[in-house]
C-alpha cells in the first residue's frame, strides 16, 4: 500500500513540492507555486504521471498557496488525503537541531528564534510550516535541516577565531548547508563503488547556483565550505563566497554603503553574476567561446577557488578515495569538471576520462580513468528522496 509523503521547499515567494511514495520511492507528483504575496496572479504547475496541469490566481500568503496546491491534488491526483506526513526543507537548525524532527509549537518557536542566523531562508520556511499545519492539520509535519549533517563537525573546523564569549552568546560558528545533499550523494558514491561508507575518504562538490564542498572522513563530515550562513565559501551564482571580512567596513566607510546594501551586494549581485553578468554556466561558456575575456576570468576565479578548497580538503583527510560532482553545475558542466580534474592532476594524480566526461547523462558514472589515483564520479543529487527517507524514518519511530 502506498505511503505518500508530501515534501515542501518554501521560499519567500514560491513553493516547490513533490509527493513521493515512501514504499517504492516513486515520484507521484511534482509542482511549483510562484508569485506568492504578489498582487498580480501567480501560477501553480502540477505534474502527475507525465501530465501537466496549471492554474493561475492571486496568492496573498503561503496558506492561500498551499490551499490551492491541495485543490490541485484533489482535482488531478494523487489523493493528498492519503499523505502520511509532510516533510519541510528547513535551512538553519542552529545548535538546537542536529537531526530530522517532528514539528510542534515548540519547534516552530525555536525556528523563529533562529531566524537571525538565516534571515533570507528560515522565515519563509516557517511560513510554509504554519500554512501546512493549517491546511493539513491531521498530518504529521517533519523538519529536515540543511545543517544537521554537519552538526558533528570537529570543533577545530566549526570554530571562528573571534571573542569566545561573543561567539557563545550568539551561537556564531560554522554550520554548513546542503547537508541533505552531501549525506545522500556520499552514500550513493559508496554504493556505486561497492565500498563500505565507513571506509571511504570523500569530497563531495555540490555545485549549483548555491555551491558547497564537504570532506567526509570514513562516514563523518570533518569540513564544509559554507559557514555561519550560506554566503561563505565557493564562488556561486550570485553569492561572492569568501571575501576579506574587512570589505564590509571598507564599503561602509569608502562607498557609503549601508550594511543592508552590502548584504544584498554579496548575496544577490556578486559571484558569477558580478564577475560575468550571467549566472547560468551555459551562458558563460558561450560568452567565453565568443571571446569575452571577463567571462573567462570569471570562470577561472570560480575554478581557482574550487581547486583550492579541494586541495585543502585532501590534506585534512590525509588522502582521498573519491571526489564526487553533483547538483546542476556539477552534474552538467563537463568543461568545469575537466578544468578541476586537470588542475588537480599534477599534485594528486587525478586523470579524467574525457570521452565519458563529455557525454551528457542523468546516470551515476565514473569519469576518471583506471590510472587515476582518486576516483572521480558524477552522482545526481536527489534531496527530495533523501527528505522522504528521513521523514519516513522519523514517523516510523
Amino acid at each position: 500500500m502506498p505511503k505518500p509523503i508530501l515534501l515542501l521547499n518554501c521560499g519567500s515567494s514560491s513553493i516547490k513540492y513533490q509527493m513521493i511514495d515512501a514504499e517504492t520511492e516513486a515520484v507521484m507528483a511534482v509542482g511549483l507555486v510562484q508569485k506568492i504575496g504578489d498582487a498580480s496572479p501567480g501560477t501553480i504547475e502540477h505534474e502527475v504521471n507525465g501530465e501537466e496541469f496549471s492554474t493561475e490566481q492571486v496568492f496573498l500568503d503561503h496558506t492561500e498557496a498551499l490551499t490551492a496546491v491541495v485543490a490541485m491534488f484533489d482535482e488531478h491526483g494523487p489523493a493528498i488525503a492519503d499523505a502520511v506526513a509532510v516533510g519541510h526543507r528547513t535551512v538553519h537548525g542552529g545548535t538546537a537541531f542536529n537531526k530530522t524532527t517532528i514539528i510542534d509549537d515548540g519547534v516552530i518557536q525555536k525556528l523563529v528564534d533562529l531566524s537571525g542566523l538565516a534571515p533570507l531562508h528560515n522565515p519563509p520556511g516557517i511560513a510554509g510550516i504554519r500554512a501546512a499545519r493549517r491546511v493539513l492539520p491531521d498530518v504529521p509535519q517533519v523538519a529536515i535541516f540543511d545543517t544537521a549533517f554537519f552538526s558533528e563537525l570537529p570543533a577545530e573546523a566549526y570554530t571562528y577565531a573571534i571573542d569566545r564569549d561573543l561567539a557563545a552568546k550568539h551561537e556564531i560558528r560554522r554550520y554548513g548547508f546542503h547537508g541533505t545533499s552531501h549525506d545522500y550523494v556520499s552514500h550513493q558514491a559508496a554504493e556505486f563503488l561497492g565500498r563500505d561508507y565507513s571506509e571511504l575518504k570523500q569530497i563531495v562538490c555540490h555545485l549549483g547556483n548555491g555551491a558547497s564542498l564537504s570532506a567526509i572522513d570514513r562516514g563523518h563530515p570533518i569540513e564544509t565550505s559554507m559557514g555561519l550562513t550560506p554566503l561563505q565559501g565557493l564562488v556561486m551564482g550570485t553569492r561572492s563566497g569568501d571575501v576579506d571580512p574587512g570589505l564590509h567596513a571598507f564599503l561602509f566607510r569608502e562607498a557609503g554603503a549601508t550594511f543592508g546594501e552590502i548584504d544584498t551586494l554579496l548575496n544577490k549581485r556578486s559571484g558569477m553574476l558580478g564577475l560575468t553578468g550571467k549566472t547560468d554556466m551555459r551562458d558563460i561558456k558561450a560568452l567565453i567561446e565568443a571571446g569575452d575575456e571577463q567571462a573567462k576570468l570569471g570562470l577561472d576565479v570560480y575554478v581557482h577557488r574550487l581547486v583550492g578548497y579541494i586541495g585543502s580538503y585532501i590534506a585534512f583527510l590525509g588522502g582521498c578515495d573519491v571526489i564526487t560532482f553533483t547538483a546542476g553545475v556539477g552534474e552538467n558542466a563537463d568543461h568545469i569538471r575537466k578544468m578541476v580534474v586537470d588542475r588537480l592532476r599534477p599534485a594528486f594524480g587525478t586523470v579524467l576520462d574525457e570521452q565519458v566526461n563529455s557525454v551528457r547523462s542523468k546516470a551515476q558514472r565514473r569519469i576518471s580513468t583506471a590510472e587515476s589515483t582518486i576516483e572521480v564520479l558524477v552522482i545526481p543529487t536527489n534531496e527530495e528522496l533523501a527528505m522522504a527517507r528521513q521523514t519516513a524514518a522519523v514517523i516510523a519511530n
